[in-house]
């Protein structure tokens, strides 16, 4: 690891997001039920389970951006990045079907795609102009 990082190799709002995906994480592993309710969603079992299984997702990326030295972060940026549209598209075809609450998916595909547009814009190729 660098000893010597730059505030110029670091992105704030990439920091940001990972230390967001971290306490939406541990909240969700904490009170899973609470954030279904204030979702508007009926918490039962299998949605807290599955609820956990998601929090430690959204945990281990956030802390793998931030714990890789910044030269390094591309490609965590690129797998939350993957993540993020993989779950947009979800949020996508919930809207579409119509068979979840839809202030739920708002909420939630919201969250997801603004992740994924800042992940996006965010591309080392797409701020130097170039492909890898």
């Amino acid at each position: 690891m660098r000893t010597h990082e730059t505030a110029a190799e670091r992105d704030p709002a990439l920091e940001g997001l990972a230390m967001g995906r971290i306490v939406l994480g541990a909240a969700s592993l904490a009170a899973p039920s609470a954030l279904a309710r204030s979702l508007g969603v009926e918490p039962g079992p299998e949605l807290t389970y599955l609820t956990r299984i998601f929090a430690g997702r959204a945990i281990a990326l956030g802390a793998g951006y931030l714990t890789e030295p910044t030269a390094q972060r591309s490609r965590w940026q690129r797998l939350t990045l993957f993540v993020d549209v993989a779950d947009t598209l979800a949020a996508l075809g919930h809207l579409r079907r119509r068979d979840l609450p839809r202030t739920a998916v708002l909420a939630l595909g919201g969250l997801t795609g603004s992740h994924a547009l800042i992940g996006a814009l965010r591309l080392p190729e797409l701020r130097r102009g170039v492909r890898e």
